[in-house]
């Protein structure tokens, strides 16, 4: 590529940081100047790797992500610039990496506030090894239907309408980032377009100057006007000066220095730029203008008189025929605008995907069914007014919550030998990490462990409606050769009466409204228990039925609504919340313990393989 580019239609480049918006902002200019492959290369992200999905017209691309500036250019060829987001604090040392890689010619670097010593150390290192900075405190550069850096030119509509997806005659430097993207447009209303655009940066010491970029346009045939923005403060538009009268610049340069209002103010005001001060009268922008203009640069009166004299000065060099009309490319691409941007414009509507009516985290804080969760929290509430708000939506009264809570604590274990509790006990002496060892134990739950909740709620419920007596229901069962969910217990009975069916039995005749269905079930047990004693209600049981008399009891739901909580699985939650905790303390037991690989004893084991013939 020839020395006075920065920047051609086949650079490549690293963006180092993960500056996902500046990437597809590049991919987007690229797409729309016809270009055939992404300019963004690679993106280092120090420490890290993968891939970033970006888009790529109306399709999308897939741009490697390395952890070093070394690692992404031994992977790349091609990659010739680095565009550096790095802060403040760490743009020193990876410009200078950057400068050392042999690979690496230009670098922009973004941040503000590196310390004059480091830029002025960099500044140096570049000229050394004849490569170029932009910035520091820059906003990039651009080359026209070629490259540009991060967000250099502004929206795709800017681009699209400031015509920089194809090359113009006009090469722009300027000092001042924020008005980069304005000199497009005026440059872009009164000429054919820019050929390449740079802003410096507007820190004291800047790694390329004004009269190196300047310096490059002279030598770029292509280049037929150069139009300069500077600033008071510094003695940049001096070497310019020198330059013009040793007939270094002879090309057309339309120069307007800002700050000419300085004068106004207190000696000593400096004007947002670390560069932007004058402490002497050569270096105010009236001074540097009225040098300029001895010198044959075109100088405008002021900066609302910059667009006229770009305009005059582009006619008188197209009416000599120095500037060749400029063919419009056809069928400029269409970039489609990004989701995320049409959203919030309001420019498009689309269908949720999801629909969520117990919580929301986009507030300050999360929210369960409308409540903060500091409110829950300082209002008093527990565990079980968290799963009336998540579960069923509502805020539940306490004495239903309390209900709940102590559901829990009733069903959170039942010793090591029941099967959940054995699996996540296996599993825990196998090596598995808890969540696993969880799961293990949980996996088992289902109609012969656990299920009996939910089914006993559901066949008493039905029953219940309908109006038949309970020794009914135990013969309409019998008949159907269903074993009655909820009934039954392998060691309790009515000699031996389970001690956590008689504290919820309580608990419900003392605090719930009524207990309509749990009455039922003692009904069915009375029958059951004539043939046999063992044959009780017993705890999933007695949880199943309470559970639907609480629905019931806090007056939101009529029976329709019971039977369908009931039956989306709403109380088999309730054993499979309270026995996780029995069963994360079985897994933690084992690990505590230290306790090895579980083999089962073969004594324990009827082998009966025999060969067949």
């Amino acid at each position: 590529m020839e020395p006075y580019l920065l920047f051609s239609r086949d650079t490549r480049s690293i963006v180092y940081n993960m500056q996902t918006k500046a990437v597809q902002r590049m991919l987007d200019f690229d797409y729309l100047s016809g270009r055939e492959k992404p300019s963004v290369a690679a993106i280092v992200n120090p420490g890290n790797s993968g891939t970033h999905k970006a888009h790529w017209g109306k399709g999308e691309v897939l741009i490697p992500i390395y952890p070093t500036i070394q690692t992404a250019t031994d992977a790349n060829g091609d990659i010739d610039v680095m565009v550096n987001f790095a802060s403040f604090r760490s743009a020193y040392a990876t410009t200078k990496e950057a400068l050392l890689n042999k690979q690496i010619r230009v670098v922009a670097v973004i941040a503000e506030g590196v310390p004059e010593r480091k830029a002025r150390e960099l500044a140096h290192l570049s000229k050394k090894l004849k490569k170029i900075i932009i910035g520091p405190a820059t906003v990039g550069a651009i080359g026209a239907g070629a490259f540009k850096v991060g967000n250099t030119g502004g929206t795709i509509e800017n681009i699209r309408e400031q015509k920089l997806y194809r090359r113009g005659s006009v090469g722009l430097v300027t000092k001042s980032g924020g008005l980069l993207n304005e000199m497009f447009n005026i440059v872009s209303h009164n000429t054919d377009g820019i050929f390449e655009g740079v802003a410096i940066g507007g820190d004291k010491y800047p790694g390329s100057s004004l009269i190196d970029h300047l310096l490059r346009y002279e030598a770029n045939p292509k280049i037929k006007i150069m139009v300069a923005l500077g600033e008071l403060g510094g003695d940049e538009e001096y070497k310019v000066v020198e330059a013009v009268n040793k007939g270094l610049l002879t090309k057309p340069i339309v120069f307007w220095v800002m700050g000419t209002c300085s004068k106004m103010f207190p000696a000593g005001v400096q004007f947002g730029h670390a560069g932007a001060k004058a402490g002497a009268e050569a270096e105010t922008a009236d001074a540097k203008n009225k040098t300029l203009k001895k010198a044959g640069v075109i100088v405008p009166h002021s900066f609302d008189t910059l667009g006229e004299e770009i305009a005059r000065t582009f006619i008188k060099l197209k009416d000599e025929g120095k500037i060749t009309p400029i063919e419009e490319p056809r069928n400029v691409p269409n970039i489609p605008m990004d989701y995320a941007d049409a959203l919030k414009r309001g420019i498009i509507r689309k269908p949720t995907s999801f629909i969520s009516t117990v919580a929301d985290d986009r507030g300050e804080e999360v929210n369960y069914g409308g409540y903060p969760i500091s409110e829950i929290v300082h209002s008093g509430g527990k565990i079980g007014d968290v799963i009336s708000l998540l579960w069923f939506g509502r805020r539940f009264p306490k004495w239903a919550t309390d209900f709940m809570e102590m559901a829990l604590m009733i069903v959170a274990d039942h010793g090591p030998a029941v099967s959940g509790a054995h699996n996540a006990i296996i599993a825990s002496r196998a090596g598995k990490d808890l969540i696993s060892c969880l799961c293990s134990g949980l996996l088992t739950i289902g109609p012969r462990f656990g299920g009996a909740i939910d089914d006993c709620a559901k066949y008493m419920s039905d029953a219940f409606r309908r109006g038949i007596v309970p020794r009914d229901f135990v013969k309409e069962m019998k008949d159907k050769n269903v074993k009655i969910p909820g009934i039954g217990h392998r060691v309790k009975s009515l000699e031996n009466p389970d001690g956590r069916v008689t504290l919820l039995i309580e608990y419900a005749r003392k605090n719930f409204p009524r207990t309509d269905l749990l009455d039922f079930a003692l009904g069915v047990q009375t029958v059951t228990t004539q043939k046999k004693s063992n044959l009780i209600l017993n705890v999933d049981g007695t949880i199943g039925v309470l559970m639907v008399d609480m629905l019931r009891g806090v007056g939101h739901y009529n029976d329709e609504e019971v039977r369908n909580i009931v039956n989306l699985g709403y109380l088999n939650g309730f054993f499979v919340l309270g026995r996780s905790i029995g069963l994360i303390g079985h897994a933690l037991d084992q690990k505590r313990m230290g306790e090895r690989l579980y083999r089962h004893p073969w004594e324990d084991i009827l082998y009966m393989v025999e060969r067949k013939e």
